[in-house]
């Protein structure tokens, strides 16, 4: 097994979420190995309509196994959010500690569900990052097929094709349609296979619309069923006033480059170094990848893209609390000239005290004026993302 950066605190209750497929499961299995564990699985069928007929069954079986157990392992709480009432009633009155999946906050946040009110903490798990794929991390797989835990056990092209469209199918009918956060199916599927074409692009929700044949409205609530479903992270447009900010729309990342590729329908097309596709799917991995180390290592930065009227833009805007903002240019090339570092050149004179930042494939680390022209890897040791 993989070692995985993210490492709840076993002194304290905590929520673990994170889309299907990212090893919640077997990472709370490894996680308690030692401990005595009431497991309650809520993707079992009989499981969750015993718990949504009853929630107080839970109460009954901790009263029953107390004090063997230390701690209740609730795998995709989502499904029946009434049971977390009864968390809360066991952490506070039992002092049993609670581990709770989901991925999921939607059904939670739209049932008004008991969140514990700060009494667990939060963690989240993500696609493996190049940190926890270590010596088997392959950049060329990894925007290909993407980095799901799965797929480093199957060995063949049509093992991991069948598997990403097996995937794409069970969240359309598990993670959507079962949980009706849809009414109607055909709609959604048409809207996934676009917004994925527009994966890393600035969303202009009228046009996506149209080609969907729905109204605005209706993209607006798909692109925010994604976000809470954990299927997708938006990245807001940058603007030192918020009120300004609001008015430009927000790009929208899919949280995998492999499940992306499965839903826009070229899981088939290989993704060739020098090639436009590649060098698109590279800004993709490594905005994500920023992303999921800014979260495991609790950092608090803040993402952002530019983009002005010229169409002139920064990929990335990292602000960083205590720290100076960093402007990050992503170049698939393995070489970087001077041509590449011209747009971000010229934003840096607007930005005090910043530090800008060319992450490539090319492996020499240098300095090229105030630009810091760097691997992509040790691109983000030097912003302070490879460490807590």
């Amino acid at each position: 097994m993989l070692h995985r950066i993210v490492n709840p605190l076993k002194s304290n209750s905590f929520f673990l979420f994170g889309a299907r497929g990212t090893g919640k499961s077997t990472l709370l299995k490894a996680f308690f190995q030692t401990q005595k564990v009431l497991w309650i699985d809520l993707l079992n069928p009989q499981e969750e309509e015993i718990y949504s007929k009853n929630p107080n069954i839970l109460s009954e079986q901790i009263a029953k196994k107390k004090p063997e157990i230390e701690w209740v392992v609730i795998d995709e709480v989502q499904k029946v959010p009434s049971l977390l009432n009864i968390a809360h009633q066991q952490i506070e009155n039992a002092k049993i500690r609670f581990a709770l999946t989901g991925s999921s906050a939607r059904k939670l946040k739209r049932g008004s569900a008991n969140l514990l009110a700060g009494r667990a903490f939060v963690y989240h798990l993500f696609p493996l990052t190049h940190l926890e794929l270590g010596e088997t991390f392959d950049l060329n797989q990894v925007l290909h097929w993407g980095s799901l835990p799965k797929l480093f056990s199957l060995n063949s092209i049509e093992e991991k094709t069948a598997f990403l469209k097996a995937y794409a199918l069970t969240y359309l009918k598990e993670e959507v349609w079962n949980e009706h956060l849809i009414y109607k199916l055909d709609p959604f599927r048409r809207f996934l296979e676009t917004a994925a074409q527009t994966s890393g692009e600035i969303l202009n929700y009228s046009n996506i619309a149209e080609d969907v044949g729905v109204d605005t409205k209706t993209v607006q609530a798909y692109f925010e069923i994604l976000s809470d479903t954990l299927i997708g992270n938006f990245l807001e447009p940058y603007h030192r006033s918020i009120r300004k900010q609001q008015r430009q729309n927000p790009k929208f990342y899919f949280f995998d480059t492999g499940v992306k590729k499965t839903l826009e329908g070229t899981i088939t097309q290989e993704v060739i170094p020098g090639t436009y596709g590649f060098g698109k799917a590279f800004e993709h991995f490594v905005v994500l990848e920023a992303m999921r180390l800014n979260d495991y290592f609790q950092k608090d930065y803040r993402f952002y893209y530019l983009r002005t009227k010229d169409d002139a833009e920064i990929d990335l805007i990292i602000e960083r609390p205590g720290c100076p903002t960093v402007l990050v240019e992503i170049k698939s090339t393995p070489q970087v000239t001077d041509r590449h570092l011209k747009t971000i050149e010229r934003f840096l004179k607007d930005f005090k005290n910043a530090e800008a930042y060319c992450f490539s494939l090319d492996p020499k680390s240098r300095k090229s004026g105030e630009i810091h022209v760097v691997p992509w890897n040790e691109g983000f040791a030097e912003i302070g993302l490879s460490t807590p």
